[in-house]
């Protein structure tokens, strides 16, 4: 009877301190629009595409770092940028690390807030620079929540290009398959 229980005791605190798988492979997609000045040239529109994150933590810990790249594509209507084609179409790339955060008590899901830098390309020049390439800095806050132990939905607000070319805000939600 000890026997059992002192098992018990001890699966009870390794299964707390459960790590959670690192990598993640996501789709994404969300809604893009342009700011500011740039909210005409861009205009509103999609973006979908894929992300790759690698961020470590274990069930015990409130906080850890993270990396994550993604890459999207997007068309964008109404976007007074776009004189050739029906449609503003781009792709953006980009690199962030930052903080993971649980201030609740189920160690599934985290607050998220990472900075880093973004590449965007278009199909046609965009004022007032009239480039259809910029490199600038991207900042993003969102929710991660793993599903099962299996699979990892994001949620993601992310501005940018700052301090280097047109900027916009989107809204990008990521659902795919976790592992080591």
């Amino acid at each position: 009877m000890k026997l059992a229980a002192c098992v018990l005791v001890l699966a009870a605190t390794a299964a707390s301190a459960e790590p959670l798988p690192p990598g993640s492979l996501s789709l994404a997609g969300g809604m893009f629009s342009g700011t500011g000045a740039d909210a005409d040239p861009l205009g509103f529109g999609y973006r979908i595409g894929a992300m790759a994150a690698w961020q470590p933590i274990s069930t015990e810990r409130r906080w850890g770092w993270a990396v994550r790249w993604s890459t999207l594509f997007g068309r964008m209507w109404d976007a007074s940028a776009a004189k050739v084609s029906s449609g503003l179409l781009t792709v953006d790339m980009d690199l962030t690390v930052g903080l993971r955060f649980r201030p609740w008590s189920t160690p599934s899901r985290y607050l998220t807030a990472r900075v880093g830098g973004m590449l965007l390309r278009a199909n046609e020049p965009i004022p007032p620079k009239e480039q259809r390439a910029f490199l600038g800095g991207v900042g993003s806050v969102g929710l991660d929540q793993y599903i099962s132990g299996i699979a990892m939905l994001n949620v993601d607000v992310r501005y940018g290009l700052l301090g280097g070319g047109p900027e916009g805000v989107a809204l990008i939600i990521g659902i795919g398959v976790v592992g080591p």
